[in-house]
């Protein structure tokens, strides 16, 4: 016999089963009970949270013939028939392929003919915000005065694309999202049905992704248990086949950036890719981590509000103490526009890679919640007693305790001969720079060039954190890889940090610069 998925074979047959919608439910089975049933209904509500499910089951009770309190029996003919789908007073409709006005004049036509058997003709039209306004219009009248055996159950997922005059005839019942709470614990009981063996924590993990729709984790788990088959399925197990990332991970991540350590977070990204992480859930589970530091600063009384065990919750405390909230916001910020740019971007490792080096540079924006960011952090450096070095222009007298200004240093005088290798790549050097992989391109677009003291490559970076990083060994190779590629040989280069006080067009000759090429360049945006 084939395998039946999980959401299929446990999809509820009577109102008992369904979890997460007690009031809509207990509003049907009333009207049910009472006889005092409307002629159209709208379900609205996010994927998976039971629109279609309850539809199914308001069908088969309105034509119980043993009805059990407003639900179905689930043993007569009729319930039985409903639920092989071989029932013809219970018409089900996709909307997304079935939108025209033909379709909605073929109901239209069916709806003279009274049921054969059973008391109520139920259409249910799922997706019904698919139809087009011309199918709209020819439901107009049928739906405001539909003969009395028949009834309307419109679903969807974007009530906003309804036509106002089709929403005034229906009754609306809204689905919301379903508490992790209650689908953790259904989930329980279905492994328990399966006897399959789970963390609670997986379980939790797993209801939490699902983002309030039960079928979602029941597909989840559907899939997780698959993965693991006769294993017991545990937290680690969960976001291996999930492709999502530990909140430990999160928590030296903030660390990092707390620090600006800018080469420790690019080490952390490494790891992520090379271990197949999602990198969209990535981003979308930062930003929550981000948002509950943020509520734990807030208020002390945060404990109920954030989903989490009680040592992540002890880590969060200690870790919301280190930047204050302007400083969260910020960072909640930048997360908040990269999860709507990497959804569809074919480079997300470089935007999160610019993101982070945002959150740990705040001097590289010029908005107001980063220059706060910066002033609150020279001030909280101030406070430790870490003195900024007086400005290379500046000196202080020795006999009078006067600051003279100190005057520019000359600029170091062009080399009598330059080679013609290095002629060849200061002309060449945007196509260069231009062709490297990835973020080295970026990183590179911030170097100047010149001319070291036995003829090699001199490549200079004003940013201490980019030096730190094209130093690497690693780096440095595909450095002399781009090069060669251009000049057709291995040419020697050194990685040096300008640490002079001066800019590097002053404490080194710009050999781009000073070479005057008769090539007209691209102007590379600044990504950085």
């Amino acid at each position: 016999m084939s395998y039946t998925a999980l959401y299929r074979k446990y999809r509820p047959q009577n109102f008992t089963d369904v979890k997460g919608q007690d009031a809509i439910v207990a509003t049907i089975r009333n009207q049910i009970q009472a006889e005092r049933i409307a002629h159209a209904y709208l379900f609205c509500g996010t994927r998976g949270t039971g629109k279609t499910t309850i539809a199914k089951i308001f069908a088969k009770a309105v034509n119980c013939e043993h009805p059990v309190e407003g639900s179905p029996c689930g043993t007569c003919a009729s319930c039985q028939a409903i639920a092989a789908g071989t029932s013809m007073n219970v018409i089900e409709i996709d909307a997304a392929s079935n939108n025209g006005v033909d379709n909605i004049r073929e109901i239209r036509d069916e709806v003279t003919y009274a049921p054969t058997e059973g008391r109520y003709k139920v259409y249910i039209i799922d997706e019904v915000h698919m139809l087009s306004i011309g199918a709209f219009n020819a439901l107009l009248k049928t739906l405001e005065e539909p003969p009395s055996y028949v009834i309307f159950i419109l679903a969807t997922t974007e009530s906003h694309k309804i036509p106002v005059t089709i929403l005034s005839r229906c009754q609306r019942y809204d689905f919301h999202r379903i508490s992790v709470d209650t689908i953790s614990t259904r989930l329980m009981e279905l492994l328990e049905y399966e006897q399959a063996e789970a963390d609670e924590k997986a379980v939790r993990y797993i209801a939490k992704a699902a983002d309030g729709a039960m079928r979602d984790a029941l597909s989840l788990l559907d899939q997780c248990m698959a993965f693991y088959m006769d294993r017991r399925l545990t937290y680690d197990h969960v976001l291996e086949v999930l492709g999502a990332v530990d909140t430990e991970r999160f928590s030296a991540l903030f660390r990092a950036v707390i620090g600006n350590e800018v080469v420790t977070v690019m080490r952390q990204i490494e790891n992520l890719v090379g271990e197949g992480r999602d990198l969209s859930q990535f981003v979308n589970d930062f930003t929550w981590y981000l948002r509950n530091l943020l509520l734990l600063q807030s208020s002390e009384h945060m404990e109920d509000v954030l989903d989490i065990s009680s040592e992540n919750l002890s880590l969060l405390k200690e870790e919301c103490k280190m930047a204050d909230s302007t400083e969260l916001m910020r960072f909640i910020r930048i997360f908040s526009e990269l999860s709507g740019q990497v959804r569809y971007s074919a480079q997300k490792r470089i935007l999160i890679e610019i993101a982070f080096i945002k959150l740990c540079r705040p001097q590289m924006e010029e908005d107001l919640g980063s220059i706060l960011a910066r002033i609150d952090r020279l001030e909280k450096r101030m406070e430790e007693g870490v003195i900024q070095p007086a400005a290379a222009g500046l000196a202080h007298s020795n006999n009078n305790n006067e600051t003279i200004q100190r005057t520019e240093t000359e600029k170091i005088a062009l080399p009598k001969a330059i080679s013609e290798d290095m002629r060849q790549i200061a002309g060449n050097w945007r196509s260069i720079v231009s062709q490297m992989p990835g973020s080295l391109s970026v990183f590179m677009k911030k170097a100047h060039i010149s001319v070291g003291d036995h003829d090699e490559l001199l490549i200079v970076l004003d940013d201490a954190i980019i030096y730190g990083m094209l130093a690497e060994e690693e780096r440095k190779l595909e450095i002399v890889k781009s090069i060669s590629n251009i000049v057709g040989k291995e040419v020697e280069i050194q990685i040096r940090c300008n640490d002079s006080g001066q800019t590097s067009e002053r404490a080194y000759v710009d050999l781009e610069q000073m070479i005057h090429a008769d090539i007209e360049y691209e102007d590379f945006p600044d990504s950085v």
